[in-house]
């Protein structure tokens, strides 16, 4: 089989990388890292090109990030007659606009934060002002994963709504914005592949979302993940399928929108069960450099099987863990710089039991792979628990550098 994975980040190198386990794989548009070893390797082909998805003939199709969706990609490309792992813009505006999601949300009495949408000012801030700390203000539409503030500052928030309302901080993306309940609990992650009507679970998750140690500083896209998770017991993850991500299936439904794709839902688990914080409608990231590479069943067979409406069998995964450590440009989140020159790329592939993944690289003049983004690199170890394989990602991490260069130093060590 063919596949045709559209993206250029870690989450897409994973995807590459486990679906040519058995599949030749093209990546579009892809970074250069992609095309050397990376200790992910599978048995198949990877090959990156610029060449857009619509010119290129496969037998499926993984649309990795949530703008391309959003704008229509996969019915592009189902019009065209491909079969396409990723929803419509129809099922997209689940991450396109968290007020249509949360809408949606009620409909189906899937239990989430209570919230309400503003596109102006005044009653915002008439609203923060009734609430109790932590205040959370979302952008209504995409922000790279950058758009949320939490915190328990007042001043802080109303500063935010002006800044997002005004267009000043994520341009038209943030001239409406939901404000929500700030929920206390520990995070999960819950990849669910679905084909329109039923949904199956990936291996939990939980990602870092802060750029510091001990969650720390400004949101970011994420600066690490592991699995498995501790207290995702198979009756927490039977339960937050049977009251949350299959009601939302069925809501889709009931619109009109035959969902095939990943739902990635972002859990809060609370004194009072799990509560969905927001939907993702693409493979987490950096949750995916995790969960997929433990799979040992087939991610193609599950992806193409979920893009032709019939989901078939449950997958499986190994008994082993999985953590990986972003290494980040100086800089990010808010303005990182690129251009460094990567090193200790050999050095850290060579590490028993790790995987270096291509996020944020390019290359210069002279072929050197260098940075070319916020988040650069996913650091990634395997081992039979949780802390062997924090250790090899950490013992990999620790041959790369470039200028600037920072991460997170306790991924993994917090449930």
């Amino acid at each position: 089989m063919r596949v045709v994975v559209v993206g250029s980040g870690g989450r897409e190198h994973a995807l590459a990388a486990v679906l040519s386990r058995d599949a030749e794989v093209v990546v579009t548009p892809g970074n250069p890292a992609m095309s050397r070893a990376s200790g992910l390797d599978g048995s198949g082909a990877i090959t990156v090109t610029d060449a857009g998805p619509e010119q290129i003939d496969a037998d499926l199709y993984v649309i990795g990030p949530e703008a391309p969706l959003v704008d229509g990609l996969a019915d592009r490309l189902r019009a065209a007659g491909r079969s396409v792992f990723g929803p419509g813009a129809d099922g997209a505006r689940l991450e396109g606009s968290k007020a249509f999601m949360k809408q949606l949300l009620l409909e189906a009495g899937v239990p989430t934060a209570q919230h309400r949408a503003f596109d102006a000012p005044d009653p915002a801030i008439a609203y923060l002002r009734e609430r109790t700390p932590p205040y959370v203000v979302k952008t209504d539409g995409l922000a790279a994963g950058k758009g949320v503030l939490v915190t328990d500052d007042l001043a802080a928030a109303e500063a935010d709504v002006r800044a997002k309302l005004a267009g000043e901080s994520f341009g038209d993306a943030g001239r409406r914005i939901v404000i929500e309940e700030g929920m206390v609990g520990t995070e999960l992650s819950i990849l669910a592949v679905c084909d329109g009507t039923r949904a199956v679970a990936l291996a939990p998750a939980r990602d870092f979302k802060r750029v510091g140690d001990g969650d720390t500083g400004p949101n970011t896209g994420g600066m690490g993940a592991y699995s498995p998770v501790a207290e995702a017991t198979p009756a927490l993850v039977d339960e937050i399928m049977a009251t949350i991500v299959v009601p939302t299936v069925s809501a889709l439904r009931v619109r009109g929108i035959d969902y095939r794709g990943v739902l990635y839902a972002g859990l809060m688990l609370t004194a009072q069960g799990p509560k969905i914080i927001e939907y993702n409608v693409r493979f987490g990231d950096p949750e995916t450099q995790v969960v997929v590479p433990r799979m040992t069943s087939s991610l193609t067979e599950l992806l193409a099987s979920a893009a032709a409406g019939e989901l078939t069998g449950e997958p499986t995964f190994d008994d082993g863990a999985a953590v990986t450590v972003v290494a980040a440009s100086e800089g990010y989140p808010a303005a990182p710089r690129t251009g460094d020159v990567i090193d200790g790329l050999d050095d850290a592939i060579a590490v028993t039991g790790a995987a270096v993944l291509g996020a944020g690289v390019g290359a210069d003049g002279d072929g050197r792979l260098v940075t070319a983004g916020g988040r650069v690199l996913d650091v990634c170890g395997f081992g039979p628990d949780l802390a062997t394989a924090r250790g090899r990602a950490y013992e990999a991490l620790g041959y790369v550098s470039w200028p600037g260069m920072h991460h997170r130093n306790d991924i993994a060590t917090a449930s």
